[in-house]
């Protein structure tokens, strides 16, 4: 590990490993490992709420598990097709899961991880995404080249926007606009989600897969790149293009005016501050680390962390 001396929160990132049937837990000021905790299945997809729950998607055995932050079990489920992507909606105790082989998703209790209802979608949903308003659900279309909004409140279908080709990770800028990776034309498309507008298509790296938000600007990993692009929020223009580890995938802001990426190939997960654009610090992980999805919680280390 190496790392730089910075003040900070003590977020806590809890990094899905596929390849290693685990979890990391890291210490994102000091890159410590607090625990690494075995999930079966092939774990990709990741939310953490903000009392602490962790929701892990393990798409090999079709289970979605609900942790505490000590990453004792609270709940279970198995689901019959091809869960990947999940996203939290707090404020309504539920949180949602794209099914990759039926075209739909999930919606499930937050706490008992019951299902309450399921959403009809396309081709292939993966990334999942819920507006800092709470209003919208956005769901990428791998192989319909779009992306569905659905109203969180009625979970009715509002709208089906074309993007670009293979949208795979995606997210709410901190105003609301919604941007999109796609994998098939390296370009992100960013859209207004109430309207639908498509607002613009940006050039990224080659394979844009997530998208993370800090310090007005926008973050993309480009898998085969080994990059991350950045976006002014203002203008949408490219303002750097930074060397990560190999493959990059997941990205979530950290509480102090940082980026996480989740490096697959390399194991690590790299620490960009957000106002200078340079990498501060490269933590271990378990192997093959993908944190698709929100993998961070702000603030000091819960209690019961090991």
């Amino acid at each position: 590990m190496a790392a730089a001396a910075r003040a900070a929160a003590a977020d806590t990132g809890f990094v899905t490993c596929q390849n290693g049937d685990a979890l990391s837990v890291l210490d994102l000021v000091t890159g410590e490992e607090r625990a690494r905790w075995s999930v079966p299945g092939k774990p990709a997809g990741v939310a953490v709420d903000p009392d602490g729950d962790v929701f892990v998607v393990s798409p090999d055995s079709k289970q979605v598990r609900r942790y505490s932050t000590a990453g004792e079990v609270l709940a279970e489920t198995q689901l019959d097709g091809g869960p990947i992507g999940v996203a939290s909606d707090p404020a309504r105790g539920r949180i949602f899961v794209s099914d990759w082989y039926n075209a739909q998703l999930w919606v499930l209790s937050s706490e008992t991880l019951a299902t309450m209802a399921t959403l009809p979608a396309d081709a292939a949903p993966a990334g999942l995404a819920v507006s800092p308003d709470g209003a919208w659900l956005a769901a990428a279309e791998r192989d319909a080249d779009a992306v569905r909004i659905y109203d969180t409140e009625t979970l009715a279908l509002a709208r089906v926007v074309g993007v670009g080709s293979r949208p795979f990770g995606l997210g709410f800028a901190p105003d609301g606009r919604l941007f999109v990776g796609n994998v098939g034309s390296n370009d992100v498309t960013v859209l207004d989600a109430p309207s639908g507008e498509v607002l613009a298509t940006l050039p990224v790296g080659e394979r844009p897969y997530g998208v993370g938000f800090a310090a007005g600007r926008a973050f993309v990993t480009n898998q085969y790149a080994s990059t991350v692009t950045v976006l002014g929020l203002d203008d949408l223009s490219v303002l750097a293009t930074i060397d990560v580890g190999e493959y990059p995938e997941g990205i979530a802001a950290t509480g102090d005016g940082h980026v996480a990426v989740a490096n697959w190939f390399d194991n690590s997960l790299s620490l960009i501050d957000a106002r200078t654009l340079k990498v501060t610090a490269t933590f271990e992980t378990c192997d093959g680390p993908r944190a698709f999805g929100a993998f961070i919680l702000p603030g000091d280390p819960p209690g019961d962390l090991p």
